[in-house]
C-alpha cells in the first residue's frame, strides 16, 4: 500500500508544481487589441436544427436589443423546410438558411455553411455574433459589447447566465461549469491580456476573420475550443465581457449532461491533438501572447496528474479491501476507514472549491438562494462524475454529436 501511496502522492505533487510553473510563466504576456476603424454592421448567426420550442424566445430578444440589428441580418440555419422553426423565424422577419450538406453533422459545419452563402453574396458585416437557438439576450448585449469591440479586439464573448438553473439541481450544477471557466479562469485571463476559452455561444468575430477564412473553418467536436486554440496560436486579441449578458439552457437531466460531457472531454483531445505540437513550436519568450501559448500548451496537464493520482489511491483502497475481505478484519477496517475518509476529504474539496465560485458568481448567476445551497452540495458529486465521462469519452472508438433537446 506504501509504494501506491507514494505513486499517488507523486503525481499529485508533480500536478500541482506545473500548475504553479504554468502560473507564474503564463503571466508574462502583453497580447493587446489595436483599435480598428470599423463600423457597427452586425450579423448574426443562430444554429437551430429543430429548435422551434426555444428559437422564439432568443428572436424576441434580438429585436427588442436597445442597439438595433436588421432582423434581416440574422441568420437561421436549419437543415428542412419542413422545419417548425422556419415558419417562427420568417415571422421575425429573419432569414433562413437551408443547409444541403447534411451529411456534415456538427455546428462548426452547419455555420460554415451559412458563412460561405453570406460570403457568396457579397454581403459584407463588421462582425458575425453567434448564439445558440436556447439562448436568450439581455436586451443590452450588443450595446455594451461594443466598447469591446471599438477596442479592436478581434473575438470576444459575453457572460453566460442560466435560463433554467432553478428548475433543477442538475442544471445548475452544469450552469457552474461555465463559471468556473468564465468567471475563474477567463476573468483573470482578461487582467493578463491573455487567450480566454470560448465555450459554445455568446461570441462575436470580426468580419475580417471570417473574409479571411472564407467561412468558419472550426469543425471538430468541441468547435468552440478549437477556436480558442486556433485564436492563441495566431495571436487573435480576444476578451470576455461581464457586462454584455446572455442566459443559456442547461440540461436538467443527469443523463444528458453525462452525453454532452463525453463529447466536451472527447472534443478536447481531439483539438488538443490537432494544435499541440503548433503550440509548443511557436512559444517565444519575445512573442508578445507568449504566456497564453504557454497556458494552452499546458492545457490541463495539472489537473490531470491530479486525478491520476486521485484515481491510484482509489484503486489502491479498495483492491486491498477486496483482498482483505476473508484474511483480516483489522487490515480490512483500517482500508475501510481509510476510503471513507478519502471520500470525505476530497468532497469537503470539491465543496469549497464550489462555494468559492458561488461566491464569486455573487448575485449576478440566477440562482435563488435555496439552489445555491443545494448546489453546494450536489456539485461535488457532478464533479467527480467527469471521471467516467473522461473513461468513456476516451475509450469510446467514435463519439458522435448528438442532438440536445431545448425547451422540454
Amino acid at each position: 500500500m506504501i509504494i501506491f501511496r507514494i505513486i499517488s502522492i507523486t503525481l499529485i505533487v508533480i500536478g500541482f508544481i506545473i500548475a504553479i510553473i504554468n502560473s507564474i510563466l503564463s503571466k508574462k504576456n502583453n497580447n493587446k487589441p489595436k483599435k480598428k476603424k470599423d463600423g457597427h454592421h452586425f450579423c448574426i448567426l443562430i444554429p437551430a436544427r429543430d429548435e422551434s420550442n426555444v428559437i422564439e424566445e432568443l428572436l424576441k430578444s434580438i429585436k427588442m436589443q436597445s442597439f438595433k440589428v436588421n432582423m434581416e441580418d440574422v441568420y437561421v440555419i436549419v437543415e428542412s423546410k419542413k422545419d417548425k422553426t422556419v415558419e417562427i423565424a420568417k415571422s421575425y422577419k429573419a432569414s433562413v438558411v437551408i443547409r444541403k450538406h447534411l451529411e456534415l453533422q456538427r455546428k462548426g459545419y452547419a455555420l460554415d455553411e451559412a458563412v460561405k452563402k453570406i460570403l457568396a453574396k457579397k454581403k459584407h458585416y463588421d462582425a458575425y455574433f453567434i448564439f445558440d437557438a436556447d439562448n436568450v439576450l439581455d436586451k443590452d448585449f450588443i450595446k455594451n459589447m461594443i466598447p469591446t469591440f471599438d477596442k479592436g479586439y478581434d473575438v470576444a464573448a459575453g457572460y453566460r447566465n442560466c435560463k433554467n438553473g432553478n428548475k433543477s439541481v442538475v442544471a445548475a450544477a452544469s450552469a457552474l461549469t461555465f463559471s468556473l471557466v468564465n468567471t475563474v479562469f477567463n476573468k483573470k485571463k482578461n487582467k493578463e491580456t491573455r487567450n480566454i476559452t470560448f465555450s459554445g455561444t455568446g461570441f462575436y468575430i470580426r468580419g475580417y476573420l471570417i473574409k479571411k477564412w472564407q467561412g468558419y473553418p472550426f469543425h471538430s467536436l468541441t468547435e468552440d475550443y478549437e477556436l480558442s486554440s486556433y485564436a492563441t496560436l495566431n495571436n487573435l486579441t480576444t476578451y470576455y465581457n461581464t457586462n454584455s449578458v446572455f442566459y443559456d439552457e442547461q440540461p436538467t437531466k443527469f443523463k444528458n449532461t453525462i452525453n454532452q460531457r463525453v463529447r466536451w472531454i472527447r472534443g478536447y483531445f481531439d483539438v488538443r491533438a490537432m494544435y499541440f505540437k503548433k503550440l509548443v513550436k511557436s512559444i517565444d519568450k519575445n512573442d508578445k501572447n507568449n504566456g497564453s501559448k504557454i497556458d494552452e500548451s499546458v492545457g490541463i496537464l495539472p489537473y490531470i496528474f491530479m486525478v491520476l493520482g486521485l484515481v491510484v489511491w482509489f484503486l489502491a483502497l479498495v483492491f486491498f479491501i477486496v483482498y482483505n475481505l476473508f484474511l483480516s478484519k483489522e487490515v480490512l477496517k483500517t482500508h475501510v476507514l481509510e476510503l471513507s475518509i478519502y471520500f470525505v476529504l476530497l468532497y469537503l474539496a470539491l465543496f469549497v472549491m464550489t462555494l468559492v465560485i458561488v461566491i464569486l458568481e455573487g448575485n449576478k448567476i440566477d440562482l435563488s438562494l435555496k439552489m445555491k445551497i443545494k448546489v453546494l452540495f450536489y456539485n461535488p458529486i457532478f464533479m467527480i462524475s467527469y471521471v467516467p465521462c473522461a473513461i468513456k469519452a476516451l475509450t469510446s472508438k467514435e463519439v458522435k454529436w448528438t442532438k440536445v433537446k431545448h425547451g422540454m
